[in-house]
């Protein structure tokens, strides 16, 4: 339910954003870091603009629902051991990206909204699909993961790819590539994965 929450406020975050964007307002003068509504056009933000404010909102609930489904399968007694690896690099690797993307959203003066759903989106798992995983048993829960994964990854590389086309800050923009060649790489590894199951 946090996630779904989390998620709603990213979206709703990229939403005002876009529509602020499309205002033909320019902004001008020094962020505001006072904690108020960065929505605005007379509110600019530092050293970002929407795409990247939209991206790092995104991806942190996006990495967010990896840990979590990561967190699922690693609590199961009979997972293939490789997609516990996995699992464990995926949660290792996401974990520090979200306090990263967190961090430069506060420097941004840029504070996710209250915000609509991501669900399907973008290769997020609806509360079924995570209940189905919760549900699995091991070599159940094994395949279950990585045929999500697999989907759940390809969203996130379709986000980075958005962010490396339309970015503007160079730290995100070369984020958003280290996200495209490591869970491309990944997609690659659970699809070889899979087809041994």
């Amino acid at each position: 339910m946090k996630n779904r929450t989390t998620a709603l406020a990213a979206l709703a975050l990229a939403g005002t954003l876009a529509l602020a964007g499309c205002s033909g307002a320019e902004p001008a003068g020094p962020a505001d870091h006072s904690g108020m509504d960065h929505s605005s056009s007379d509110a600019p933000l530092a050293g970002a603009n929407e795409a990247d404010v939209m991206f790092a909102s995104m991806m942190i609930v996006h990495h967010e629902q990896a840990v979590e489904m990561s967190d699922i399968v690693l609590a199961k007694e009979g997972v293939d051991p490789r997609v516990a690896d996995l699992a464990e690099r995926i949660t290792a690797a996401q974990g520090p990206e979200i306090e990263q993307l967190q961090g430069w959203l506060e420097e941004w003066g840029a504070e996710p909204g209250d915000s609509g759903a991501m669900d399907h989106g973008d290769g997020m798992m609806s509360d079924d699909d995570l209940a189905a995983l919760e549900a699995a048993a091991g070599p159940e829960a094994s395949r279950l993961f990585l045929e999500q994964m697999i989907v759940h990854h390809e969203g996130a590389v379709e986000m980075a790819e958005a962010q490396i086309a339309d970015g503007e800050n160079a730290d995100a923009v070369a984020l958003a590539q280290d996200i495209v060649d490591a869970q491309t790489a990944e997609i690659a590894e659970m699809t070889d994965i899979l087809a041994t199951l």
